[in-house]
This record gives structure tokens, sequence and C-alpha cells, in this order.
């Protein structure tokens, strides 16, 4: 399946799950020539159909959603309950409990039908790759289907399954490691990533982690990308559902480091109270850990409390601007016009 028509600006809005993604936000990239995207992850179907609606209100050009593949992993029980009790003072600071610590398939086969139903331009796949029937049949729909990658293996998979392109995640991306398997290896730099992977396919490939401007970019296109995709860079602009304690926190000089206090599961945040006090003991169990600190980070949230909260940004956060997201997208592109 061709690309070429999806944008007209190398430029892909990254999805962000959790808030930070909306439908304006979507638009904006997209309306300035970049492809916008959703993400579908932690909401109902219902609650996509209603975002897919909204953006396709507001712009008639192409807009990719992102689903989470619900890979499920063995999980220490006992280490979770261990965990649980760790955040009691937490509990007692912002008069919440924790939540329960399930596990959820994320509503795949409600949100598969949607994306079959409603047949977005592209659909991406985070935390793994469905297989090749499911991808082929997305395909056959017209759906350009991208999987998200972190090693030359996940690549490897990824294109035995019939994807039309692959997002390669670096280790300087921002949120959560999109890896099939969690894992507690160092992720490879996005550059050196992008080079293993361009040697065992010929897909096109889009690159993400740490594009915080044009120059990166046009590193990255010149490593042999078909496009950037850019989070951060786009997490103070007034479309994006960031919150404000967050967006003081992008405003700050914390280092970024990769943590499982938040999610169990290793994501990559500005460093804060929370991530100090319990990442070391936070154990492996994604998305259990996720339900269990919900209450605290939305409570947190509520509060303005940046020290509660997962601060997910990449390690060039510092770099983000200010600026409405179509025009950060055609300043880009002009500046890249340069190059």
């Amino acid at each position: 399946m061709r690309l070429d028509g999806l944008l007209t600006v190398p430029i892909v809005g990254a999805p962000m799950a959790g808030g930070p993604s909306t439908a304006p936000l979507a638009a904006a990239v997209s309306e300035a020539g970049g492809l916008g995207f959703l993400a579908a992850g932690y909401k109902t179907a219902g609650a996509v159909a209603d975002e897919l609606a909204a953006v396709r209100a507001l712009t008639t050009r192409p807009v990719g959603l992102n689903l989470f593949f619900p890979a499920r992993a063995a999980v220490d029980e006992a280490a979770i309950e261990r965990y649980a009790h760790a955040l009691e003072p937490e509990e007692e600071r912002y008069g919440v409990r924790c939540g329960e610590a399930v596990w959820s398939d994320d509503d795949w086969e409600a949100k598969l039908a949607l994306v079959a139903r409603e047949r977005p331009a592209v659909v991406s796949f985070t935390f793994g790759c469905p297989g090749r029937e499911v991808v082929l049949g997305l395909v056959d729909l017209g759906i350009a289907v991208w999987a998200t990658v972190t090693s030359v293996d996940e690549a490897r998979q990824a294109v035995a399954s019939g994807v039309s392109a692959l997002v390669v995640q670096g280790g300087e991306a921002g949120g959560h490691q999109g890896s099939s398997a969690d894992h507690d290896g160092e992720p490879l730099p996005l550059l050196a990533l992008l080079r293993e992977v361009r040697r065992v396919t010929d897909l096109p490939v889009i690159a993400a982690g740490g594009i915080a401007g044009p120059e990166r970019l046009a590193d990255v296109l010149a490593a042999g990308a078909f496009a950037g995709q850019i989070g951060t860079a786009l997490l103070l602009a007034p479309e994006a559902g960031t919150s404000e304690p967050q967006r003081r926190a992008l405003c700050g000089d914390e280092p970024t480091r990769l943590t499982r206090a938040f999610s169990g599961r290793r994501a990559r945040g500005i460093v804060n109270r929370f991530m100090r006090d319990h990442d070391a003991e936070a154990p492996t169990g994604y998305p259990e850990v996720h339900y269990l600190t919900a209450p605290l980070r939305a409570r947190a949230r509520e509060l303005n409390d940046p020290d509660g909260i997962n601060l997910w940004a990449g390690v060039n956060y510092r770099k983000a601007g200010e600026a409405p997201a179509g025009e950060l997208v055609e300043r880009w592109a002009a500046r890249l016009a340069r190059l």
C-alpha cells in the first residue's frame, strides 16, 4: 500500500494516550499537511467512535488511529500487592484509595470492529502486532496498517504479519516503550535502531523518539525514514489535552528517566517525587499497575500537583514550543525545506 497520499509534510503527530491526543490536535496536524493521530488507549470503543466523528467534522484530510495490542504477560501478584502496600502513604497524601490491579484487553475486539467499520486512513498498533489474518483483513479494507517496533526482531515479526509500514521507536521517546515484550534492556537510540531496521526491510519506516525540531527531522529522513513522528513537541500546543501540571513541568529542567512506577511498564517521563519515591520498588505488571495508581494520579491532577502524576516526555522535551499545532508543523516544514 502506498503511503504518499497520506501527507504532504513528512510529520506524523504521535498518538498520546491518557489525555494529550485530542480531535482538534489530530485535525490541526493533518490540516497542516502532516498526519494527525487519535489515541484509542484507555477508552471504550464508543468513546473512540465519538472522537473519530469529532475529528472528521474538523478535517477531510487523512487521520490515523492507534490501538494497544492486548498482549497478556504473567505477573507476580505478590509483588503487585507489596507495591500496593508501599503506596499507602500516597493514599493518605491524596485522600483516595488505590484502584484494583486488574488486567484489561482495552476493549480490543470492539475497537477492531470499529476500525473495520469506520476505516480510518491508518491504524497503528502498540505493544505488539496482530497476526497476519487480522492485518491483511484491514489492508483489504483500504486501511494502512502500521506497527510500532523497538528492535529488529519486532520489525521482522511485524513484516511477516503483512503491515504497511513500521513506526521505529528509539529509546529517546517519551511515554511507554512500544515493545511487544516488556524488558529491562537498554533501548537503542533512534538513529542506530533506524539503521538496523532499514537493513532487514524495505517497508516505509516512520521514525519516533526525541524528534524535537526540524534539524532532527532532517536527520531521520536522511537515514531513510518516510516521516518523523512527533509527540512531546506537540504537548504545549493549545489543541493538546495536556494537563496544567504537566504543562508546567515541561517548562522546567528536570531530567527524564524510564520508570515502571506509574503503570508497571517502562515509560519515559520527567523525574518527579512519585518516580523518585517508588521507582525502585515498582514491579512489572501492565496494565495492572496502571489501574492500581490511576486514582492517585487522577487526584494529583485535580490538585495541579506535578509530583503525583506521570509526566511522560521525551529526552528533548525542553524544546517543545507553545504554538498552535498547525503553525508548528508549517514552521518545521518551512525550515526543513531550507536545510
